[in-house]
């Protein structure tokens, strides 16, 4: 399951999916001695390689896809986190999908998969 902007999408979520904390600098440098002096922005949780499993039901595939290649900047989102859901503002990337077959003038898809970039930090410096 995944709630993007209040919709809930009651679509499989396969498993390898990866969360990574990427550390975003205002500014990062070494000097001469070999020491790094920086200014930490924030700490973002950004997924990539989120894959869906089948979504038989032509429509709410129809649905998802139309609400992840909206083009808007960011959206709210709800996924899996260490503690259970993390709700956060993000944007879609690398949205991929393979035509499986066309029956009965239904088109059916497989292999969603994209990933998906926080637009804040999820953490920021004390």
């Amino acid at each position: 399951m995944i709630t993007i902007d209040g919709t809930v999408f009651n679509v499989p979520i396969l498993t390898g999916a990866q969360i990574k904390a990427d550390m975003l600098f205002k500014f990062a440098e070494r000097t001469g001695d070999g020491n790094l002096h920086s200014q930490l922005i924030g700490v973002y949780f950004n997924y990539s390689g989120l894959k869906f499993g089948t979504i038989t039901d032509t429509s709410l595939y129809a649905r998802l896809w139309q609400k992840i290649t909206e083009p808007v900047e960011s959206h709210s989102i709800t996924l899996y986190d260490e503690t259970g859901t993390y709700t956060f503002s993000a944007y879609f990337a690398n949205i991929n999908s393979a035509l499986k077959r066309v029956k009965d003038g239904n088109t059916y898809w497989e292999g969603l998969t994209m990933d998906v970039i926080a637009v804040s930090p999820a953490r920021i410096p004390a």
